[in-house]
């Protein structure tokens, strides 16, 4: 085998005890045994390995009887190893035996997987050279087994992949985003000072990574593959690329090498979607910049989606051309189209739910002096307390992503101190002093609609006035209403479900003319 060397890349680094440990046994035991990929890579770039994988020429049951603590569930040939470690990372370690693969029909899996006695073969199916290293430790000496110029590849922070880069994508076409999370990933880690503010969409290409080009051309040659894979795989590489700090960055080049098309074809369409006199960048690219934002801000998974996706509902909603251009109801259309890609991509209901919501909201106004605190409740109610400090994030985002300086001005400062002022007051039918079988009990009626139309007035009444909150006072009111008549209950609903809306309502027009939405 060529390309053996020894490497002073790790001369100050420590491999685990656990590691090292497995190895010897394998070594005792009379087999090959060397740590590959991923860790090999990150050891080379000084990053602390997040797992440790082993390959070796022992096959799964000749591996199990060495470590009889292991676990061998899959059919490739991999067997988690149990150590007695406190780390997390190195409470198992993972051996696979040499393998060289068939034909993938699938696009994803090989229809068969064959046991090899060679390390070469095994390195060769590999998907890029910076992940096709292996390394032997003997003693104290380290010896690095480099068939494809990965070292020099970490070197130049160039991602290229191993062989001919068509046949390692017809082999698995997931790799083409995991070749794109590999250049936003390795770029955060390695280089943390990258500049935050990008003048342009190139600049957000700018990072010190970078993927070869004929891997690049033969990405987006092959995007169309990715139709075969199943949405859970997409989405989770897709996550990994929003989490990381260039964001933005990952999805911009996802668009370029024809791959975002199969994954968020609903975010293309803002692409050279011109706005309004309040916006100087296209729907699509305000969308990247509040992204970028929320990931520079190191947000949660669900407000980096909503920044993300919070503006999808422009596209559809656009009317008009120019500086007057208007956008009505985009948040709510681009809530259904967030359920809908999110849906498709397989994400937990809670995180479908929690975006949407966030998207659905995230166009709130609010002017000192002309919301009264009832109309704070009532915003309170409608978007629900927990969700607040999320929707101001995605609110930042918003701002920035058009091109503001200030992510927090005056009015949004105000409007958390109101906020903070009235947070204890009753804004739910929870927190009535009275309930639904208590109104039955008074009224002597059965379970029905007209219980829910009382509580809904009561629970208005309470938004205007906390003090009303008494059991005596909702007695009372109870009885009152009850004896008005079934006509002029519902009218009563009807104006509380009007009233509802005063965080949006009276000033609304006049906001919304000026800012061109609705």
């Amino acid at each position: 085998m060529e390309n053996i060397k020894n490497s002073n890349h790790f001369k100050n680094f420590k491999i685990p005890s656990e590691v090292r440990e497995c190895l010897d046994k394998f070594q005792k035991a009379g087999f090959e045994a060397y740590i590959v990929g991923g860790s090999v890579r990150d050891m080379l770039l000084g990053i602390e390995p997040k797992d440790w994988d082993i390959a070796t020429n022992a096959k799964p049951e000749e591996i199990q009887k060495i470590f009889p603590e292991s676990i061998y569930e899959n059919n490739f040939g991999t067997v988690g190893i149990k150590t007695n470690s406190n780390n997390d990372s190195l409470k198992i370690i993972e051996a696979t035996t040499y393998r060289a693969e068939g034909k993938y029909t699938d696009k994803r899996h090989p229809d068969e997987v064959r046991f090899t006695d060679s390390l070469e073969k095994d390195l060769l199916r590999r998907d890029f050279t910076i992940n096709a290293l292996a390394l032997k430790i003997s003693d104290s000496k380290m010896e690095i087994v480099d068939l494809f110029g990965g070292e020099n590849d970490i070197d130049k922070k160039i991602i290229r992949a191993v062989g001919k880069p068509e046949e390692r994508f017809n082999e698995d076409a997931l790799r083409m985003i995991r070749a794109v999370r590999l250049w936003v990933e390795l770029s955060s880690q390695t280089s943390p000072n990258l500049p935050e503010h990008k003048n342009s969409l190139n600049d957000f290409l700018d990072l010190d990574w970078r993927i070869e080009k004929n891997t690049a051309e033969a990405i987006s040659k092959l995007a169309g593959n990715l139709e075969m894979i199943a949405a859970e795989r997409i989405r989770d590489e897709l996550v990994k690329i929003i989490m990381t700090k260039n964001a933005a960055s990952g999805i911009l080049m996802l668009e370029n090498l024809n791959l975002l098309r199969y994954i968020l074809p609903e975010l293309r369409l803002g692409i050279g979607v011109s706005q309004n006199k309040h916006h100087i960048y296209t729907v699509f690219e305000h969308n990247l910049r509040a992204l970028d934002y929320s990931a520079s801000q190191n947000y949660s998974l669900v407000v980096r989606l909503a920044s993300l996706l919070h503006d999808i509902g422009k596209p559809q909603s656009k009317f008009g051309e120019g500086a007057d251009a208007t956008f009505y109801n985009h948040e709510i259309i681009g809530a259904k189209i967030t359920v809908r890609v999110l849906d498709r991509l397989k994400f937990p209901k809670e995180i479908i739910n929690a975006v949407s919501h966030l998207v659905r909201y995230h166009l709130f106004f609010y002017n000192v002096g002309e919301v009264t605190e009832a109309g704070v409740r009532r915003f309170l109610a409608r978007v629900g307390p927990e969700n607040i400090s999320d929707l101001f994030k995605v609110r930042e985002a918003d701002r920035i992503g058009s091109g503001v300086v200030k992510a927090v001005p005056y009015k949004m400062r105000h409007l958390m101190f109101m906020i903070e002022k009235v947070k204890r007051d009753p804004i739910s039918p929870k927190m009535l002093k009275i309930n639904g079988n208590e109104i039955m009990k008074i009224l002597n009626i059965p379970p029905g609609p007209k219980v829910g139309q009382i509580i809904s007035i009561l629970l208005e009444e309470v938004l205007d006035d906390p003090k009303k909150n008494s059991e005596d006072y909702l007695r009372q009111e109870t009885i009152r209403l009850a004896n008005l008549g079934d006509k002029k209950l519902s009218d009563l609903v009807k104006i509380a479900k009007e009233r509802k809306e005063e965080f949006e309502a009276g000033i609304e027009e006049e906001i919304k003319k000026k800012f061109y939405v609705k």
